[in-house]
């Protein structure tokens, strides 16, 4: 074996002794409140058959066999990608291995030196990496906070920026509070100072609006979106990303992101699987009519929305309200300050059989740590009561 650094090493044992150490997770058969699996698509045996059946269908292969640019473009994203554009009303979409490869290639590449990057403090890690990789100069507004963001902008315009691009960073639902910003207040902001908004829908699609279609189509705003980045690995079950903008925007992409350049392509499983997760949605089953859809899926989102409710009504019931994040979203967090006592609590309703992951700093801000419940379709009213009930012997 060959030396370890020492300096690595340090760095370890510093997370050891703040408690701050992470580990794989192993398996278990504990109720699930803690995926991303919102409709339960991972599981799905429909969407797994359809997805063998269209690579049946087109005789493809196994592997990608090279980058999109030299030989792994193979006609499965022709499809996806079209039928992204329908069913997300957009001129463009560029399909990625990940939303960590779509965040990191977009905004590495996008914002060039000069502009200015404008970024809800609570954005993604993946964005973040992404704009520290950029020439733009980056500047975080307070969480979902207009008039921070206002101030922000106009300090920098009083500076001779001729020729800048100003940029407006923020998720449609932020993945560790589960709220919102106020979407419409943004598009108005970009409106005024010239802003381009981009928008990371990944709790988002799958979850709001009429067949999953995610919260700027639900509010008719789509259009005044400047780039919107979905990914497939939350309510959809799968893997992959993609970036919805105009043409242009597609044709840059393919040219200056590295993260899309310089990898090897998505399998065409993965591309059958996108297909099928979107006909369960029923989208694109006219495209395909043979496939067969489950007709329990067409009650998959609505059973999602009474779980929600059901959760927040428990909240009030047993008057937990004030240590949650208020959300309406699939993610509910509360916050119970402190690494240890955060694990300690997640530990006893591991022991109760309820699989809720506790949201350590520094991945969350010291004192802000959390307990992040996922609802689901598939969770019933009674295992949201039981772990409800559980929750308020330890924190009231």
């Amino acid at each position: 074996m060959t030396r370890y650094p020492q300096r690595l090493q340090r760095l370890l044992n510093e997370r050891k002794e703040k408690d701050t150490f992470r580990q794989l997770p192993s398996k278990n058969t504990l109720v699930d409140f803690s995926s991303n699996d919102y409709l339960g698509f991972s599981k799905s045996q429909k969407i797994f058959e359809n997805s063998l059946k269209l690579l049946a269908k087109g005789n493809i292969q196994n592997g990608a066999t090279g980058s999109r640019l030299l030989s792994g473009n193979h006609s499965l994203y022709d499809e996806v990608e079209d039928m992204l554009c329908d069913y997300h009303k957009t001129e463009a979409a560029l399909v990625f291995n990940s939303g960590y490869d779509a965040n990191i290639g977009f905004f590495s590449s996008v914002p060039q030196r000069g502009d200015i990057i404008f970024y809800d403090e609570f954005i993604h890690a993946s964005i973040r990496d992404g704009i520290k990789m950029s020439n733009a100069r980056a500047y975080k507004f307070k969480h979902n906070d207009i008039q921070d963001l206002r101030a922000h902008i106009e300090r920098s315009l009083k500076v001779n920026n001729e020729g800048s691009e100003l940029y407006i960073v923020t998720e449609s639902v932020f993945s560790m509070d589960g709220d919102s910003p106020n979407l419409n207040t943004l598009v108005n902001i970009c409106e005024k100072y010239s802003c381009h908004l981009m928008v990371d829908e990944a709790h988002a699609v799958g979850v709001f609006g009429k067949n999953g279609i995610g919260l700027l189509q639900e509010m008719g705003i789509q259009d005044k979106v400047f780039a919107r980045i979905i990914t497939f690995g939350k309510a959809l079950g799968c893997h992959g990303a993609a970036v919805l903008g105009n043409m242009e925007l597609k044709d840059y992409l393919v040219n200056f992101a590295r993260s899309f350049i310089y990898t090897t392509a998505l399998p065409p499983h993965s591309l059958a699987t996108i297909l099928s997760a979107y006909n369960e949605l029923h989208i694109i089953s006219e495209v395909y009519p043979t496939l067969n859809v489950d007709p329990k899926t067409k009650s998959s989102l609505g059973k999602l929305r009474e779980n929600i409710d059901h959760f927040n009504n428990g909240l009030e019931a047993l008057s937990l309200k004030q240590y949650f994040i208020k959300s309406n979203s699939a993610i509910q967090c509360c916050i119970i300050p402190g690494n240890t006592r955060v694990k300690n609590i997640a530990k006893h309703l591991r022991k109760k059989g309820f699989d809720v992951k506790p949201i350590l700093s520094p991945t969350v801000p010291e004192n802000m740590e959390r307990l992040r419940f996922c609802i689901h379709s598939f969770n019933s009213k009674k295992e949201i009561s039981d772990v409800l009930e559980q929750l308020a012997t330890f924190v009231s």
